[in-house]
């Protein structure tokens, strides 16, 4: 995201506490672009510091990437996903509000709908969270809706489906300490870094058995990000979108893939449902297609993108970070 605001012109300061970030990123992304971006190691929790920052770099719009993302964690460890993500939230909002923040994009997720009634999953789906993590998004997204009956700001949730992909310089791409996302651990396994990839769950009611998800390149979702920044700053009310391609691959077809993209078996054992999992989602996004974003990449560019990342398969691009 910080790479595609410098090439949009758009001046970007970086707030991030390192727990799941990494500062060296940041570094490639002004090598790459030849743009200085401000670092500030931080917490959204910091309500002075927030505000500092605010001040300091005159921060007129804020785009919310935090914090705690893994389903399965948050139904073992519900105190920190609401700690993190909830309460961290209302200081970090509270203090972008006090500083005179008006325009705020938040990242939001397909998981605060649980199990469809419906698929494709439109935005005035009932929100029936089955796991802490989409619980306490949609909490940060009612959060917004009352400041804005007090504050003078307007905001967009952009409901992700499942994010994936990397950049094509090769410098930017998935490193998650573990790894929970599919992709990453498909081509993990077909690298050779871990012995085999466990697939949870084989008796769901979909085709082939295993759970059916809309898989979004990074950078068209990026692109998703600045169409709700322009938006807001053209005068669009607050409001949530989903962010998907309203296509759905099961677990067993982004192995497939991923073997064709590769040229390499990826081993596979199968385990029992994890839990919190939905059998399917996938995205109505036509919501936001009104507002002009169209996704350009598919399953095969997303992991052909992942896939020269992981490898180091770049051709010329210069080293990953």
């Amino acid at each position: 995201m910080v790479k595609r605001l410098v090439e949009a012109g758009r001046p970007v300061v970086v707030m991030d506490n390192e727990t799941t970030g990494h500062r060296e990123t940041v570094g490639a992304v002004e090598e790459l672009t030849g743009w200085r971006v401000p670092y500030i190691t931080g917490d959204v929790g910091d309500g002075e510091g927030v505000r500092r920052t605010v001040e300091e770099y005159r921060v007129g719009a804020v785009m919310h990437f935090a914090a705690k993302s893994v389903v399965a964690e948050s139904v073992r460890h519900p105190e920190v996903y609401f700690t993190e993500n909830v309460a961290k939230g209302i200081a970090f909002f509270r203090a972008l509000c006090e500083a005179g923040v008006r325009r705020i994009v938040l990242s939001s997720t397909a998981a605060v709908y649980g199990n469809p009634e419906r698929v494709p999953i439109p935005e005035d789906h009932p929100v029936r969270p089955i796991n802490p993590y989409g619980a306490s998004k949609i909490m940060l997204e009612q959060v917004l809706g009352w400041l804005e009956t007090t504050f003078p700001i307007r905001w967009v949730a952009l409901r992700y489906f499942n994010a994936a992909g990397a950049d094509p310089s090769g410098r930017l791409g998935e490193r998650h300490d573990p790894e929970t996302h599919l992709i990453p651990i498909v081509l993990q396994a077909a690298l050779g870094q871990r012995e085999r990839m466990t697939v949870f769950g084989t008796d769901y009611g979909t085709p082939d058995g295993t759970c059916i998800r809309d898989y979004i390149h990074v950078l068209d979702l990026a692109d998703a990000h600045l169409l709700a920044l322009a938006a807001l700053e053209g005068g669009h009310p607050s409001g949530v979108f989903n962010v998907g391609t309203g296509r759905g691959h099961s677990v067993l077809e982004v192995i497939r893939v991923a073997e064709e993209v590769s040229g390499r078996k990826v081993p596979v054992e199968y385990g029992a449902r994890r839990p919190g999992d939905p059998p399917v989602l996938v995205a109505d996004g036509s919501r936001l297609r009104e507002l002009g974003w169209k996704p350009r990449y598919g399953l095969r560019d997303i992991v052909a993108s992942a896939w020269a990342w992981h490898s180091g398969d770049v051709g010329d691009a210069p080293r990953r970070v």
